[in-house]
């Protein structure tokens, strides 16, 4: 007998497959299906081809003239060059009239000659001197002893963090490569140009910018010393965002929010402190930078997803104030205790991945998480350019091998059509569908969608829509220069999901390997806090940060309101600043009170506010992870007065950072806090520092300070 029972060419295979037998044939060919490994192969690749041509076909428009129909790109091999636009394409012969191309060359013509008479009429070049700074040791110049250009003499200074481009003509090319440490003075041709304030001429040779070895830290610009230094972050993208004012317990009780367990915050700032740069303000969330870290909180009881841990303190950078943290720690799930999982790698491929901490890093990072995995968990590759494709099938990780030999030919090169790419990877999740597994996309990308639907909110309301199947996202954004923060920050909310920045390889290790149960398993979703303040203890407060995440007080018990997931293990940390009744309320950013209402009297409502002794209660409301209706947990806390000296390590800790995200935002609240005191404030928090996460903290804030 063949040891292979269905011939590759069996018709069978192809109706299996579409869900075209009967059920009787289809039960008698599972039969043999399970004698046939390679068989199963086959039926899982005409599934992916299906689901890829389905989507193709969603997004085309009818075709007036198809002359050729050409097959979904499938990338078995993983070479993206095979990567030709997928779906259906319509193929037109056009041929032109003699006379378009006489009148073409003619156009050509005139156009050269005006161009060389144009040339002949520019101002003649002139010789200017510029200089190269190394921004580390302009910050330490009294300690490097570097001398500070003269004021009036024309200084240099950075434009970007972001900016590469080529060495001037007459810098030697053995330089290119070498550290941006060195001080040079050179001379380069520069053409004459408009003069800046003061007369003194700005810009620079447009043919030769010049930037040394990686130019991360420098670039070449004449400036006045008088103009303020100019922020340029290449093309990169964030939301807008305003601190939270003060409110008047009088007239909002209740503040009410969605969880958020985003990281990739607080590894963005860690990049541009890292290159020498202060992050743009609206880069800075301070929730992500709070919630980057690890806290000792207790763990649930019983069968609830977490647990709750209150605690106030005086405020260190307004001792008159109260500092309120409050703690949700999730329930913890081993490797070996969590569902199998589904997993869908979804990768941008496109040209603006091609640098080394982009698509190489991705690889990289991917490698991790596939180690990690069991034999039982599923990965298939999906990838995205111009058009999207499919690398690999659903594969069980005992194949680890092809998995890592799938991942290890990815490459990069084309445009950006995300949406494509998100239709693919979510048909291929719901095709390997497993009740009550982790069915879970990941998507990493820097963002940069730039073909297809490319604006923010045509894109969150696809992953919206996406969402409703079950299937859960997880964005890890990489690389600098274009990052799309914000984009990438609202598809993973409206995704069910998680995002990180991924800046380096131990980054990728912390998300994928050392938290990957927070990554991949959801325990909660649509999680809501309301914390409702008794007015006899209080004035007014404001959240720290969360500033996209707040939810008006009836969405709070409304199921219908989309809300943020905790997974497995995650710490969520929210802050609040606390004015005590009878304190004076801030001057800045308080919200003004309301006037009396004519029609309508508040009578008393007589519950005993002022002898209850609380000072608030927490609500919180959440769903399983597969269903509909939410369940309500309640803890109210006390003030006992304790000052900040006494309070615990992780709380002294989550304040320094939060600090520390006010005084990067130049906060209006920040007061005469400074960097020195969050440094100290920090070192006070240290604790075990499990990781040395909370050491590398204290770093960046020194770094922070340099640059002061």
């Amino acid at each position: 007998m063949h040891p292979n029972p269905i011939s590759p060419d069996d018709p069978r295979l192809t109706a299996y497959a579409l869900n075209e037998m009967e059920p009787a044939e289809s039960a008698e060919f599972e039969k043999l299906l399970q004698q046939d490994a390679a068989a199963r192969q086959a039926v899982e690749e005409i599934r992916a081809t299906s689901a890829l041509v389905t989507g193709a076909l969603e997004g085309e428009p009818a075709p007036v003239e198809v002359a050729a129909v050409r097959p979904a790109a499938i990338l078995p091999g993983g070479d993206l060059r095979k990567l030709d636009g997928g779906g259906l394409r319509q193929s037109k012969i056009i041929r032109f009239p003699q006379f378009y191309y006489l009148v073409s060359g003619m156009a050509a013509a005139c156009f050269a000659v005006f161009f060389v008479y144009w040339q002949r009429t520019q101002p003649v070049v002139e010789k200017r001197q510029y200089q190269e700074f190394d921004l580390t040791k302009l910050r330490g110049a009294d300690e490097a002893g570097v001398t500070a250009p003269a004021p009036g003499s024309g200084t240099l200074q950075r434009h970007s963090a972001m900016v590469q481009s080529e060495a001037p003509n007459d810098v030697p090319r053995e330089r290119i490569g070498q550290e941006e440490s060195r001080m040079e003075l050179m001379t380069f041709s520069d053409k004459k140009r408009e003069a800046g304030p003061d007369g003194v001429t700005l810009g620079v040779n447009r043919g030769n910018i010049a930037v040394v070895g990686a130019a991360r830290n420098t670039v070449w610009a004449a400036m006045p010393a008088s103009a303020p230094a100019l922020e340029n972050f290449g093309t990169e993208a964030y939301g807008y965002r305003k601190d939270n004012d003060y409110q008047r317990v009088a007239d909002h009780p209740l503040s009410t929010f969605s969880i958020d367990v985003d990281t990739a915050s607080y590894a963005n700032v860690r990049r541009f402190l890292t290159q020498g740069q202060r992050p743009p303000a609206d880069a800075v969330r301070i929730e992500e930078l709070v919630n980057y870290f690890p806290y000792h909180y207790p763990q649930p009881i019983g069968n609830v997803p977490f647990a709750a841990s209150l605690e106030v303190a005086s405020a260190p950078w307004a001792p008159e104030h109260r500092l309120v943290r409050v703690g949700l720690k999730g329930r913890e799930v081993s490797d070996a205790a969590r569902p199998p999982a589904n997993l869908v790698f979804l990768l941008d491929v496109s040209g603006s991945m091609q640098s080394p901490n982009r698509l190489p890093l991705v690889k990289q990072s991917l490698r991790l998480l596939v180690e990690k995995l069991r034999a039982d968990d599923r990965v298939a590759i999906a990838v995205y350019a111009g058009s999207s494709g499919l690398v690999l099938p659903s594969t069980p990780v005992s194949r680890k091998a092809d998995i890592l030999e799938a991942i290890d030919r990815l490459d990069a090169g084309g445009s950006t059509n995300g949406a494509l790419g998100i239709h693919l990877a979510y048909d291929i999740a719901k095709a390997n569908f497993i009740a009550g597994g982790v069915n879970r996309v990941i998507l990493a990308t820097d963002g940069d969608f730039n073909v297809g639907t490319t604006s923010e909110g045509e894109l969150v309301r696809l992953i919206g829509e996406k969402a409703k199947s079950g299937v859960f996202l997880s964005v890890l954004g990489f690389g600098m220069g274009n990052l799309k923060d914000g984009t990438l920050e609202q598809i993973a909310d409206k995704g069910n999901g998680n995002y990180a920045y991924i800046d380096s390889l131990a980054e990728a290790k912390k998300t994928l390997v050392e938290q990957a149960g927070g990554t991949l398993v959801t325990i909660a979703k649509d999680v809501k806090i309301q914390v409702e303040f008794n007015p006899a203890q209080v004035a007014a407060y404001r959240l720290i940060g969360y500033e996209n995440r707040l939810l008006a007080k009836e969405d709070f018990n409304n199921d219908q309101v989309d809300a943020g997931e905790i997974g497995a293990g995650h710490t969520v940390t929210a802050l609040y600043e606390v004015v005590p009744a009878g304190a004076e309320l801030p001057g800045a950013g308080a919200t003004p009170a309301v006037d009396e209402l004519k029609y309508q009297k508040t009578e008393d409502s007589g519950r005993k506010t002022a002898v209850s002794g609380e000072l608030l209660t927490v609500k919180v409301r959440y769903k399983e992870p597969a269903g509909d209706t939410s369940s309500k947990l309640e803890f109210p806390l006390r003030d006992a007065g304790t000052r900040f000296a006494d309070a615990s390590q992780d709380f002294k800790f989550a304040a320094a950072v939060a600090a520390f995200g006010m005084a990067l935002r130049d906060s209006p609240h920040k007061g005469t806090l400074t960097l020195a005191e969050v440094s100290a404030w920090g070192r006070e928090g240290l604790g075990g520092d499990a990781g040395g996460y909370r050491s590398e903290f204290l770093g960046l804030v020194g770094k922070a300070q340099a640059l002061e």
